[in-house]
């Protein structure tokens, strides 16, 4: 039977890898890389590092395939997103049938954690529920940045007694209601938090969290919204991608 395994490596330092994944990558025979385009080498570049910084045996290898894109633009986002997993459903049997024996074990290194906005469980599943491959899997999780993310600015996500959500961005911008005390923000890729009609609640905003390339911004939305913005288009400009998160909550009393 083969086995894979689904590692979460953490928001982006290699130090965020925990004991339990150390011990998973030591496990594994194949690591599947998927190439998302020379601006996000660095991505894959770490993937490597933390493997070679973790793993105390030889004989690992590594198998990269070209990562599917998902269709941008005027489209049906809940559409173009099921397209995407059914493409990278197809790579991912492909991979586990071609380049993984009977008996070995094979990694994906998934960023942050495998259950928080990463599809790659769906995608096993998927496959299992398929009939086409058989195999076992285990998820093993990370530090997403939203933890990264507060600890950074050294800030809890919740205060006492009160509710905190996740969202995306995409769900901002469309007016999203919300009742949670703490509201925190990923994918967002249109600088929804200007659109937010409360100028007086205060943000927390990092990028790169963990990495060397590590942005930091806070305070009163109305005072640094238009900051974060500048400095967000710089970044995503120099590096090519940019992957950032943020906390909005109102001011203690």
């Amino acid at each position: 039977m083969k086995t894979l395994l689904i590692i979460g490596i953490g928001a982006g330092n290699p130090d965020y890898i925990t004991m339990q994944a150390v011990k998973a990558l030591n496990r594994s025979d194949v690591f599947f890389l998927m190439d998302k385009g020379a601006s996000k080498d660095s991505l894959i570049d770490l993937r490597r590092e933390i493997c070679e910084r973790y793993i105390t045996e030889p004989g690992y290898r590594f198998v990269q395939a070209q990562s599917p894109e998902r269709l941008r633009g005027d489209v049906d986002y809940q559409a173009s997103v099921e397209d995407l997993n059914r493409d990278k459903q197809a790579t991912f049997e492909r991979l586990i049938d071609e380049e993984l024996a009977d008996g070995q074990t094979g990694a994906f290194l998934a960023w942050g954690d495998p259950a928080l906005y990463d599809s790659t469980i769906r995608i096993l599943q998927a496959i299992l529920d398929s009939g086409r491959c058989r195999f076992e899997f285990e998820v093993i999780p990370g530090i997403t940045s939203v933890q990264a993310l507060a600890a950074q600015h050294k800030v809890p996500l919740n205060r006492i007694g009160r509710s905190v959500e996740i969202t995306t961005g995409r769900r901002l911008a469309a007016g999203q209601v919300s009742d949670a005390d703490s509201l925190v923000v990923m994918l967002d890729a249109e600088d929804s938090y200007r659109q937010v009609l409360d100028r007086e609640l205060d943000i927390y905003w990092g990028a790169y969290l963990g990495t060397a390339d590590e942005i930091l911004i806070s305070g009163r939305l109305q005072d640094v919204a238009d900051e974060i913005q500048r400095v967000r288009k710089a970044a995503r400009e120099a590096n090519g991608w940019i992957m950032d998160t943020y906390l909005l909550r109102k001011p203690d009393a």
